[in-house]
């Protein structure tokens, strides 16, 4: 670890939390927001839809076991900053290859810690999520305040993150292969920002995966010959991405459509339902979740900002088809009639709860079908 520096974080509200910098050393503006996960830093530091977001670690106690190279949910991680209570600088895992701290300096991740983190996330909780400013302690709060009031969360977070051009995933030799039934199926997935394990789920259920950008044309996902879409999860605000809801709309009833996170946003906006903003978001590896059809509760993964609003999806064609326990949001909605579905968190998550890995196997039953 290198030498503790002192370095400052200001919200937008005012409020000023001092600490120790680690990984990059870099003035960052971003949206702060908090993740309740007792495990899974790295999975979360690589997750693309903390995009121009800096996150708080609930748990106290962050770098324990360092980084491994096989449990990255991105190549190139593009977190805005991670603001932990402790660091640990001497991770204690046979798998690790290198610290968390080396990772942030590698790709350019500010980070703080010593600070109260039980505070500021009540703070976040209590007052939304906001932008703030990570800094030296040189910077006065009147000249952090004007860095904030100066910078907004840019909008293009989903093309940031997006392949560039269409790439190939097939499906493993230990797939869980359907005995009446051993022919690969074709899956395009849309890219918004997708999680490794997105496609590793759907490899290991003997589905070849085509992951093209987010702003590729109808015609030429067409021209793949899939037997399903896949719409990834991804940052920023779902209006954000027209072309991908005029996409939905144009494949709606050809194909089964699975929608994660935030394609379950972009299924309800191409049905003419409406978003909005959560005061403070869903992000953790336990948030409760009722399945409406089995009455069933699942432990769920979670990050997102933004829900469906329920009153703007009636005559839709579009029913709830899950919903948070916690505060009765939207958490998954679905038209059987056009095969389908979509849900708000993560069945993939890892590590996390694997209650939700049904959902890719009702996906393959419809594209079997």
């Amino acid at each position: 670890m290198s030498i503790s520096y002192t370095r400052k974080l200001v919200l937008a509200d005012g409020s000023e939390y001092y600490g120790f910098g680690f990984g990059s050393k870099k003035d960052s503006v971003t949206e702060i927001v908090f993740n309740t996960s007792m495990v899974g830093y790295q999975e979360i530091l690589s997750d693309p839809s903390y995009t121009y977001q800096s996150v708080v670690m609930t748990y106290p106690l962050i770098g324990n076991y360092g980084m491994a190279d096989d449990d990255y949910e991105t190549i190139t991680p593009t977190i805005g900053g991670l603001i932990v209570h402790e660091y640990n600088p001497r991770p204690s895992n046979f798998r690790c290859s290198k610290t968390l701290e080396e990772v942030m300096i590698q790709y350019d991740i500010p980070g703080i810690y010593g600070i109260d983190t039980r505070k500021l996330t009540r703070s976040i909780r209590d007052n939304g999520s906001q932008n703030c400013l990570l800094t030296s302690p040189e910077t006065s709060k009147e000249e952090a305040l004007k860095i904030i009031a100066a910078n907004p969360v840019p909008k293009d977070a989903v093309s940031k993150v997006s392949c560039k051009e269409i790439w190939k995933s097939n499906a493993v030799s230990t797939s869980i292969i359907r005995s009446d039934s051993v022919t690969p199926l074709h899956v395009v997935l849309i890219d918004c920002g997708a999680k490794h394990n997105i496609i590793q789920s759907l490899n290991n259920r003997n589905c070849n995966v085509t992951i093209v950008p987010w702003d590729t044309p109808v015609q030429k996902i067409e021209y793949l010959n899939p037997d399903g879409i896949m719409l990834s999860n991804g940052p920023g605000d779902p209006t954000d991405v027209q072309p991908v809801i005029e996409t939905v709309r144009a494949l709606k009833g050809k194909l089964p459509i699975f929608g994660i996170c935030l394609g379950n946003q972009i299924i309800s906006l191409a049905y003419g339902a409406k978003t909005y903003k959560l005061k403070f978001g869903h992000r953790g590896g336990n948030h409760p979740v009722k399945n409406l059809a089995t009455g069933k509760v699942e432990i769920t993964s979670q990050n997102h900002s933004y829900a469906v609003d329920e009153k703007t999806l009636k005559g839709t064609g579009l029913t709830v088809s899950h919903r948070n326990i916690l505060d009765n949001t939207v958490e998954g909605v679905s038209d059987l009639d056009n095969k389908i579905f979509s849900v708000q968190y993560h069945p993939e998550s890892m590590p996390g709860p694997q209650d939700s890995a049904y959902l890719f196997d009702q996906f393959v039953e419809l594209m079997r079908k």
